[in-house]
């Protein structure tokens, strides 16, 4: 599988029936889920490992990693609605666990760690408790954060406060859709950073 092909999948999924403004619920854009998905497939974070996703939604980096050829996936996100839609975007695969609960509770120890937590939009530092256990739970985390100059401060410091680098980082634009009362646009177009954190004490040459 191509990274285009695998854009054009993610693209075609199922996305949410009722989205919760206060989750901050947008289905993550096939592109930016291929070239996060990429990346950790070029560096060898997906096949044959077992991997997290940490506020799944509809399941689009779950089911990216799981066609890259992950070992086993777990799917973890609070909101039962969206959990409807995203064992139907994963139906065809018997290697993912899917977890109903808030990302604190997960515990289990994984290779690798995908996510496109919130952004912060509605609810000031959502991102942290994404990022605390990603830390937490695996030694490799690939994450979607906005591109403006003080998330990246934030970023850089809070991940060097918690024992991790940022070994890449690539930078996209994606397009959000209205489909909150506040939109004021059509189709809003953003930047955003795709990071590689690894832990400190494994960082080696890259």
């Amino acid at each position: 599988m191509r990274k285009k092909e695998l854009a054009i999948i993610l693209s075609k999924l199922k996305g949410f029936r009722n989205p919760k403004p206060w989750l901050e619920q947008y289905r993550t854009p096939g592109n930016a889920a291929s070239e996060l998905l990429w990346l950790a497939y070029s560096l060898g974070d997906i096949e044959g490992k077992v991997v997290a996703d940490l506020g799944a939604g509809t399941g689009v980096l779950t089911l990216g990693a799981l066609l890259l050829g992950a070992k086993k996936v777990y799917a973890v996100e609070v909101d039962p609605e969206a959990i409807e839609v995203l064992k139907e975007n994963v139906e065809d695969f018997d290697n993912v666990e899917v977890i109903v609960g808030d990302v604190s509770e997960f515990s289990e120890k994984v290779d690798t760690v995908v996510m496109n937590p919130p952004f912060g939009s509605q609810r000031k530092h959502a991102d942290r408790p994404f990022l605390l256990k990603a830390f937490e739970v695996s030694e490799v985390v690939y994450s979607i954060h906005l591109a403006k100059p003080e998330v990246r401060k934030f970023i850089e410091r809070f991940s060097q406060e918690n024992n991790f680098v940022i070994s890449h980082k690539v930078t996209t634009e994606i397009e959000i859709p209205a489909q909150f009362f506040f939109h004021r646009k059509r189709l809003e177009r953003i930047k955003v950073d795709i990071y590689r954190f690894i832990r400190a004490s494994q960082e080696r040459s890259f």
